[in-house]
């Protein structure tokens, strides 16, 4: 059954935010634990002979030991982002920011392909926009944080910092929309959010994270069903063909749908320790919204109808969600097409008089690599040892390193390390510095490393969900970790049942579906969807 949630590969209590610190001595990489180089002024080389390896302390828990202490060790030593001075904040540091313009990067032009348009709307809600929409405000009402006092005076309404943008883009849809003529309404914004969680991550789940929120209005029902469901198509494809998590596409149960709309689809996604990420949603609103804020329009026979919406967000929840389904004990592991670094050249020399030629080299292997569209960076810092850099870049998931030392220089060659394969396994000795070969191995060596992470994750995915026929069956997997999934046509109270009794909720009803006659686990009557339930972020 593992196989009808695989897809085609797509190759072409409250804490404070990261409370867990790492010691000093692993922030700070002093030489004492690290063996640099001397720093002495006028050092003529790197304080180390010419090496192939690095000493590979440990820098972070093991995940196998406590995998919550692995994520928040990995984004502070992988300076992915650090804590923000209020509780459940975080900085988003540039490395970590950086990935996060990878994912916009790709979704920016994808969007607009699909023919949506870039803009903002304010952050600050009249709270009277969120009590429109029942659901919406009963929803929402847990995690607002309100604004009560502006310019020294009481307001004399309060103002929600945006938890989410569909009032406020009802009211503006409201003044825009007029006529059949002015739709399809289509639009997008990248934007902060505001939802006072109690319980916080780091990228995970914070009281701010930055997203994207796509807000259509259309003249039919079929239209915004088919909106939502090509940018849930979208997140899949982004998901597979550039983060290489194998993100499971579905429809939520009514339980767990979007307050205020009709149908959610969503792309849930399993990482390292088991547990479910949402990872992207999109939301069929009906009529709901347009209904509370009158959002109307003139058909072509001269009717006055409602507008049927959609909104569609992804965050940078994905960035945790990168973190904890690629990473492994010697830290952060990176999908080539999303890593701001996809090459880390390091230099090495021992001798003064073996410098010029190595940088020369290392210059020119630079150049040939950036000319070929690869994102290449040199470390030829004097204030650590080549080890000490390999492990800090190991750290930070570049996908490929390569090491050029004098004996390189005098072979024209060059050794290429992958981050995915540990060890002298994954080194390959005497690659050519011919600008055709190299680009060619490099760019080979980078759709290796892709596809193996993709395919390493949809293993680990397969093999984690357990195909249940009872309820019995459904807690064992639970209780095992894993993802349970089964024939599922039973009631929202049933539903909350199993998540009082389990904490697994229904992540999805898949879109690939098993053919043939089936029987809910739970009832034992007639079903014609499987679920999947597992714990979640």
């Amino acid at each position: 059954m593992a196989s009808l949630l695989r897809l085609p590969s797509l190759l072409s209590p409250s804490k404070p935010l990261l409370r867990r610190r790492l010691p000093a001595a692993r922030l700070a990489a002093p030489a004492a634990s690290r063996g640099q180089a001397s720093a002495a002024a006028g050092a003529a080389a790197p304080a180390a002979a010419e090496t192939r390896g690095g000493d590979r302390e440990g820098q972070v828990t093991p995940r196998s030991v406590d995998f919550n202490a692995w994520y928040t060790d990995v984004i502070a030593a992988a300076e992915l982002a650090d804590y923000g001075p209020v509780r459940g904040t975080m900085v988003i540091r540039p490395y970590g920011y950086a990935i996060w313009e990878a994912i916009q990067d790709y979704l920016n032009v994808k969007f607009k392909e699909t023919g949506h348009s870039n803009m903002y709307f304010p952050q600050f809600i009249p709270y009277s926009f969120i009590e429109k929409e029942a659901s919406h405000v009963e929803g929402f009402s847990p995690e607002l944080a309100l604004v009560t006092i502006g310019g020294g005076k009481e307001l004399e309404e309060k103002l929600v910092v945006r938890p989410t943008s569909e009032t406020i883009v009802n009211h503006m849809f409201t003044k825009w929309i007029q006529s059949y003529r002015d739709l399809p309404l289509m639009i997008n914004q990248w934007a902060n959010v505001t939802r006072w969680e109690m319980r916080t991550k780091p990228f995970i789940r914070t009281l701010e994270f930055l997203w994207q929120e796509g807000h259509t209005a259309h003249a039919t029902l079929e239209e915004a069903e088919k909106e939502a469901m090509q940018m849930i198509d979208v997140y899949t494809k982004f998901a597979y063909e550039h983060a290489a998590i194998p993100v499971i596409p579905g429809r939520k149960s009514r339980v767990e749908t979007f307050a205020g709309a009709n149908r959610t689809y969503t792309i849930e996604a399993m990482m390292g320790d088991k547990k479910a990420l949402q990872a992207g949603t999109s939301h069929n609103l009906g009529q709901n919204f347009s209904r509370a804020f009158g959002t109307q329009f003139m058909d072509e026979n001269g009717q006055i109808e409602h507008v049927w919406q959609t909104s569609w967000a992804i965050s940078t929840r994905f960035v945790g969600g990168i973190i904890m389904t690629h990473g492994d004990d010697a830290g952060l592991m990176l999908p080539p097409r999303i890593a701001p670094i996809q090459v880390i050249i390091v230099p090495i020399w021992k001798k003064g008089d073996e410098k010029a030629a190595v940088l020369e080299a290392v210059d020119s292997v630079q150049k040939i690599l950036k000319e070929a569209g690869i994102r290449v960076k040199v470390d030829d810092s004097e204030l650590r040892t080549p080890g000490w850099k390999f492990n800090h870049y190991e750290m930070k998931g570049i996908p490929v390193r390569i090491e050029i030392g004098p004996r390189d220089v005098t072979n024209k060659s060059v050794v290429v390390s992958r981050r995915d394969v540990p060890g002298k396994q994954g080194k390959e000795f005497g690659v050519s510095m011919d600008p055709s070969i190299l680009v060619n191995h490099i760019k080979g060596r980078l759709e290796d490393i892709q596809e193996s992470l993709l395919q390493k994750a949809i293993t680990f995915r397969d093999s984690n969900i357990v195909d249940v026929s009872s309820y019995g069956e459904l807690k064992e997997a639970i209780a095992e970790g894993k993802w349970a999934r089964g024939p599922w046509s039973a009631s929202d109270a049933d539903e909350l049942k199993v998540k009082e009794e389990t904490s697994a909720t229904i992540r999805c009803y898949p879109f690939e579906q098993p053919e043939g006659t089936k029987k809910c686990f739970m009832t034992g009557n007639p079903a014609e969807e499987v679920a999947i339930f597992a714990k979640s972020y």
